[in-house]
């Protein structure tokens, strides 16, 4: 079962037109492996796919993941070498939306708060997510509430933590769509959605569009400019159905403009299933990366802007063209920009690290940091006060949490 779960990380599924297709990129990821044990069908950390890390204020490294059908979350106090005994939520009614991209999240705030989001689906991918609540440590949570009510779809669901403590959410809804049905008129895509909470550690106020006609399938990355100016990077659907990434800077509830990260020109009704990333720097630069699928770009590559998202730097690269790269994450800690990303190079995996000192204007060059020869999790980077850190989780060492020092 587990087998099956991370050899799902390593070859992409797309979506046309809501119904599944084969896409090659990373297709020859895949690996043959043994048997799983018998314990993989429990709801341990060993048998999971995919986990989600966050650090508290207070320095503690807490995790979710999805294993046995169910959400966990556990927290280390020595860096991920142990795990508390783990908090396991109760079994949904439907499957859990647990792929790469749709992961559960968590953020961890002051005082033992802790908000930890995931989504259901049924077979034909319409999803419900939910967000539960702990004040206690992660020793309880919540009953779980629906983000949203009144949508038949949501999926994609990013969350974070505003600097004043409140929670904003975003996710892809898909209500617009069905409305569009009843009445016989097109809509392509679905829309960006939004809520935040109603007061610190409160429930969430009702679901606002943003933005209509985005792409139905890709996550969707989040970071903060500021106290109440969430930033939103997504796959928009753009004039001629050209789906190419934007980002949006909110003003507490109010969504500002939308703004094009780059001219990819992806003229094509699939979804690669790859998300964006977003981090923001202490100067205020924003760091994009992003994977296109254009007829001017097919990749992975990054940019940064320094006007707020209004226009980005020329799109740099990332990867050997001798390798297979995917799943890119960058993020922004003190005056240094980490962007981490996947290679293989048909024997193994490899996790590279570049690192930037001025902002993303220029960039080491890429050194592998973390390798396997089995299955893998997309490389996700994490920093606490001091330190920045790599998480992987794979099937053959487990979990990984590995700190970054800035390449030369």
């Amino acid at each position: 079962m587990r087998t099956q779960l991370m050899g799902a990380l390593l070859a992409i599924p797309a979506l046309t037109c809501g119904t599944r297709a084969a896409l090659s990129h990373d297709a020859q990821h895949m690996h043959h492996h043994a048997p799983p044990p018998a314990a993989c069908q429990t709801t341990a950390l060993a048998c999971a796919s995919v986990a989600t890390p966050a650090f508290a204020p207070d320095g503690k490294l807490w995790l979710t993941w999805v294993a046995g059908g169910r959400v966990s979350v556990a927290s280390s106090t020595d860096h991920g070498k142990t795990f508390s005994q783990p908090t396991t939520l109760a079994a949904t009614a439907l499957s859990l939306d647990d792929g790469p991209d749709a992961r559960p999240k968590i953020v961890a705030g002051s005082g033992g708060r802790l908000v930890l989001t995931y989504a259901t689906r049924d077979q034909k991918y319409n999803g419900h997510a939910f967000i539960v609540r702990s004040t206690d440590d992660g020793k309880t949570f919540s009953a779980p509430q629906a983000m949203t009510n009144g949508s038949p779809s949501q999926r994609f669901e990013a969350v974070a933590l505003d600097p004043d403590g409140r929670v904003f959410a975003a996710w892809i809804d898909k209500r617009n769509v069905a409305a569009a049905k009843a009445e016989h008129k097109p809509y392509a895509g679905a829309a960006l959605a939004f809520a935040w909470d109603d007061r610190p550690g409160g429930t969430l106020e009702a679901a606002t569009i943003a933005r209509d006609n985005t792409c139905e399938c890709c996550r969707i990355a989040v970071a903060f400019a500021g106290p109440g100016k969430p930033v939103v990077l997504f796959r928009n659907i753009f004039d001629g159905g050209i789906r190419d990434h934007a980002v949006i800077t909110f003003s507490g509830a109010t969504p500002g403009p939308l703004y094009r990260v780059s001219d990819d020109d992806a003229k094509i009704d699939v979804c690669p299933h790859q998300g964006p990333s977003l981090a923001i720097g202490k100067d205020g630069t924003y760091h994009a990366t992003w994977f296109a699928l254009g007829r001017k770009l097919k990749g992975l590559y990054y940019a940064h802007s320094e006007d707020g998202g209004k226009t980005f730097s020329v799109p740099m690269k990332l990867g050997d063209a001798n390798s297979q790269t995917s799943r890119p994450y960058v993020l922004a800690e003190g005056d240094t920009v980490y962007l981490a990303y996947k290679s293989f190079d048909g024997v193994k995996t490899s996790i590279e690290l570049m690192t930037s000192r001025d902002s993303g204007k220029t960039w080491s060059k890429p050194s592998a940091i973390a390798t396997t020869q089995d299955a893998s999790d997309h490389p996700l980077l994490i920093a606490n006060q001091t330190t920045a850190y790599l998480s992987w989780l794979t099937l053959k060492e487990g979990f990984r949490l590995i700190a970054l020092e800035p390449q030369s």
